[in-house]
């Protein structure tokens, strides 16, 4: 081998820990796989109310009162799931989502929307939200939220 090849290969290797400390974790792995599966299925309402169900406390009671909100805030958004999670698309573009706290194991879920999302306001603004609990508050600000995100 010559010696430009042998250092491209030692440059190659260099640095090349064991695979679970690089790449994507088994929390991400699952999400790309349950993505793949979607896109084979027409996944709808039926799909999200089976991935709520699936979770446990609290996040499905979130998800649950998440769900019924956005359909009574903005009718005009499906519900189907993306990467394993509840969400809500337009035109079949995904425009918020819901993802429970113990998708990656973190210390909250999450409320997010996309860039479909119509809430540019400025040069930046929130996309993302985290929730430990949903009181009436927060209801309220996500009402307004998926109101101004699907252009209700």
């Amino acid at each position: 081998m010559s010696p430009k090849k042998q250092a491209r290969k030692a440059a190659k290797g260099a640095g090349s820990e064991s695979k679970s400390s690089k790449g994507f974790s088994a929390e991400e792995r699952e999400a790309m796989k349950e993505r793949a599966r979607e896109l084979k299925s027409d996944g709808g309402e039926a799909d999200v109310l089976a991935k709520i169900a699936a979770m446990s406390e609290p996040d499905r009671g979130m998800a649950a009162r998440v769900h019924e909100i956005v359909k009574a805030g903005a009718p005009s958004l499906s519900p189907k799931t993306w990467y394993g999670m509840p969400a809500y698309a337009r035109d079949g573009n995904v425009v918020c989502y819901f993802q429970a706290a113990s998708k990656f194991k973190a210390r909250y879920a999450t409320f997010g929307f996309s860039d479909k999302a119509n809430l540019d306001e400025g040069e930046m603004w929130p996309v993302a939200f985290a929730l430990k609990r949903l009181t009436a508050a927060e209801e309220a600000t996500i009402v307004a939220l998926v109101k101004k995100a699907a252009g209700s």
